[in-house]
């Protein structure tokens, strides 16, 4: 594994990781947001924990690949959910914030594989 790939993992789990926990203290830069786009209040501890999961699970593939890859895998599926949500919400202005965690995202599956 390079060292490219193993500095990308990690920057990638804290960012995905440091929305997770915005998510989880309930930053109100991400709670507004969320109630703008109509996304059930009960959801919120569901969503940051997926999220932490996957930030965890990009890490252990550093030991595991398959894990990581299924983490990998399970965040696109995620952000990708929130990019349609957001677009269904018709806020086009925030579509931007999930591609900036789906982006770096999709580079660690890429360069891993």
């Amino acid at each position: 594994m390079s060292t490219v790939v193993v500095i990308a993992t990690i920057v990638t789990a804290a960012w995905v990781g440091f929305s997770a926990y915005s998510l989880l203290r309930g930053a109100s830069w991400v709670v507004d947001s969320l109630v703008e786009y109509g996304v059930p209040r009960s959801w919120w501890p569901w969503l940051g924990a997926a999220k932490a999961a996957g930030s965890v699970g990009l890490l252990a593939g550093l030991l595991v690949p398959a894990v990581g890859v299924a983490a990998g895998i399970g965040l696109v599926l995620y952000f990708a959910g929130a990019v349609v949500t957001v677009l269904r919400a018709r806020s086009y202005a925030h579509v931007a914030y999930p591609l900036l965690y789906l982006a770096p995202v999709v580079a660690v599956l890429v360069l891993g594989a």
